[in-house]
């Protein structure tokens, strides 16, 4: 690739990292030096206390490039980037401790200075990074540092793509030519639009050309290979986005079958073997210590929802299927008003007489405003997430972990042509599709998500479903009313 901006963007990275890192142990070495009035156990010079700790940031760098602080699928995932950070300034300080363990002479004039150290460096990292992304998107806005990209296909994708890349600032993306696509110059009029392959590369400069993102393979061969040898004649970076993508985002092997034949593998999730096994222990682990924290918690509401109506039941449960088509009763406060209890939104609609409601409700994502079915309480349990407490015990009991694809009614499910896939790995008490920062997600982009999270499962992503969700419920913007 031509483009020599993520070149640029990285070592720019290293640059702001190391500036940070330097000043993050200067303050700290001031702080406990002058703002803290004890004496300190090791006095030492500021110039020989830089001086050693310049001969060991070298290591931090390399730990730093070696966790991939500086892949170019890092930069726009912040969560990602701010674990790693935490996690990077942590090994490093425990190497900068033993190092001053080893040593003959001290590193640190105090215990305190490694302490403060790791903080500054954190915050000051943190800092540094999201000023050169600031900085990154504002040249973007003066089209300095942008790809340009030829998108290829007559396909949906190709004009979702178009979509997600038009604002360049955003994406860091511009789209200089479409082929065979059925985009409309009334839509994107700054873009051109070429019939084939061989007219656009004819009109459009090769040196202006980063990067070719395919997203039809055609059935004449001759027209994939003269992509595909452009692309590496000239060193422009290709792409391709298969029709199929649900078979291409799953956990994929390459490995010689009968040890001769080169085949390709793709299992249903990437959540097998050991990561089963880490991911129950998780599940049983932290979901004791929430159902014991919570079970006060609990104890109160059930009070309050028992007194709210003395004879209707304080706690919900209905039918949901887990893994493997596996049905279990599902648990939750009630928040459901008891005469529309296990009836469909479209059977409580139509009991109330209120038929109108029910297009409303399927038209705005399965939610309207002010719900006729639930009560007050249970508007406010359910804004605050507080009735699905009791899920705890399922977690638990091990009907479905913390994080998976949402629980879903049987009736629900059926509705949908591959939930075997989604049926794959256990439902879950949080989703990805619950923290994806959006509440207009109809059935089917909820669904989609959940398919994302089935095929390309990780720990990692456990962690940083958990955290946002976290975030959710005290913002409140999680909302369910």
């Amino acid at each position: 690739m031509k483009n020599n901006s993520s070149l640029i963007y990285n070592a720019c990275l290293v640059v702001s990292d190391v500036l940070a890192l330097i000043l993050a142990f200067i303050s700290a070495f001031f702080v406990r030096s002058h703002w803290i009035h004890t004496a300190v156990a090791h006095p030492i010079h500021v110039e020989t206390y830089l001086l050693i700790f310049l001969c060991l940031l070298p290591f931090w760098i390399i730990m730093f490039a070696l966790i991939g602080l500086y892949n170019s699928n890092i930069y726009e995932n912040r969560f990602r980037e701010l674990g790693r950070l935490l996690i990077g300034s942590f090994i490093g300080m425990l190497f900068v401790i033993f190092w001053n363990f080893v040593s003959l002479n001290p590193i640190f004039p105090a215990k305190l200075v490694p302490i403060f150290g790791f903080i500054f460096g954190f915050i000051f990292l943190v800092l540094f990074r999201n000023l050169l992304r600031f900085s990154k998107t504002t040249l973007f806005l003066y089209k300095i540092g942008l790809t340009d990209v030829v998108l290829v296909g007559n396909t949906p994708m190709t004009e979702e793509l178009t979509r997600l890349l038009k604002n360049s600032q955003q994406s860091g993306y511009r789209v200089v030519g479409v082929v065979g696509s059925n985009l409309t110059t009334k839509k994107y009029p700054l873009i051109k639009l070429f019939d084939n392959f061989s007219e656009a590369i004819k009109r459009i400069n090769a040196d202006h050309i980063h990067g070719i993102i395919q997203t039809e393979l055609y059935a004449d061969e001759a027209r994939n290979r003269e992509i595909l040898e452009f692309a590496q004649s000239n060193h422009i970076l290709y792409r391709f986005v298969p029709g199929n993508s649900e078979l291409f985002v799953g956990n994929i092997e390459v490995e010689l079958f009968r040890a001769s034949i080169p085949v390709i593998t793709v299992r249903q999730t990437a959540l097998f073997g050991w990561g089963r096994i880490v991911k129950r222990l998780f599940d049983l682990t932290l979901g004791w210590i929430c159902f014991i924290i919570a079970l006060p918690i609990m104890f109160v509401v059930a009070i309050v929802v028992k007194l709210s109506n003395p004879r209707a039941r304080t706690f919900y449960k209905q039918k949901r299927l887990t893994r493997f088509n596996h049905k279990f009763n599902v648990y939750k406060f009630r928040t459901i008003k008891p005469q529309y209890n296990d009836l469909t939104p479209e059977e409580a609609f139509t009991k109330m007489g209120r038929t109108e409601l029910i297009k409303r409700y399927r038209d705005n994502s399965d939610q309207i405003p002010n719900d006729p079915r639930f009560s007050s309480l249970g508007r406010f349990l359910r804004r605050t997430s507080l009735d699905e407490l009791p899920q705890l015990l399922n977690v638990v009991k091990g009907d479905i972990s913390l994080v998976g694809p949402r629980a879903l009614a049987v009736y629900e499910l059926d509705e949908f042509e591959k939930k075997s896939l989604i049926l794959s790995v256990k439902s879950g008490l949080t989703s990805l599709a619950v923290v994806s920062g959006r509440r207009d997600l109809s059935f089917d982009e909820r669904r989609k998500l959940d398919m994302y999270y089935v095929q390309n499962w990780s720990f990692w992503l456990d962690l940083t479903i958990l955290a946002k969700t976290v975030r959710i419920i005290l913002s409140g913007s999680g909302s369910r009313s």
